[in-house]
């Protein structure tokens, strides 16, 4: 079944894929896509919510 993109950004979309998550630009639909896996997208995450918190 497949999963509804998030967008994260103006032009990231991420997607559930094999536990993780695919991330791509929006806007080149058929370019590289990066995979994290369920502990590395939560590391990814955390890091952008704590970076986001020091201004």
């Amino acid at each position: 079944m497949p999963s509804t993109p998030t967008v994260v950004g103006p032009f990231v979309k991420a997607t559930a894929s094999d536990g993780g998550r695919a991330v791509r630009d929006s806007k080149n639909q058929h370019g590289p896509r990066l995979h994290f896996g369920p502990a590395q997208w939560t590391a990814f995450t955390d890091s952008v919510k704590g970076r986001a918190h020091q201004g």
